[in-house]
């Protein structure tokens, strides 16, 4: 289904990800994702893949949504909306405060259920990565405009 997603989203080309590793991330010792999957008569319909987030402000976590898919196939039978329940769910019994992710700002099938739900979109905030060889080149403080700071953060 993560190809499948990412087809949808139209960046198949870029999962480089094994089975191996989504099993190791997800079930091996230091699991650093949760799943939860949606069947329809021994047929998956959809998933929901998610991880712990903090709030500074609040100095409480809160769970952040990776990625919510659903098949074409199972598309508004109320698979979404059982899994982001649930998420919710989970989500007040850790003591989370929010529940957020991202949706893709052409995809109008996902931003408008995620409007009906009541969802608040944060227009003035804009997503940033590093990855790749830029990320190394930060990490190596190589970036561009790094100040020579002798210490690491403690």
């Amino acid at each position: 289904m993560i190809v499948e997603l990412a087809t949808y989203e139209q960046s198949a080309d870029q999962v480089t990800g094994t089975v191996e590793q989504l099993g190791g991330s997800l079930f091996g010792a230091h699991p650093s994702a949760e799943a939860l999957i949606v069947e329809d008569d021994g047929a998956t319909a959809g998933f929901a893949l998610f991880y712990t987030s903090f709030s500074t402000w609040e100095c409480l976590p809160g769970i952040w949504l990776e990625d919510l898919f659903v098949r074409p196939e199972h598309r508004r039978a109320g698979v979404g909306r059982l899994l982001l329940a649930e998420l919710a769910r989970i989500a007040i019994a850790r003591g989370c405060t929010r529940l957020e992710w991202n949706a893709l700002d052409w995809n109008e099938l996902a931003l408008g259920f995620y409007e009906r739900l009541g969802a608040t979109r944060l227009p003035e905030w804009d997503l940033h990565r590093l990855a790749g060889s830029a990320l190394h080149r930060v990490a190596d403080g190589d970036a561009p405009g790094a100040p020579a700071w002798p210490r690491s953060p403690k």
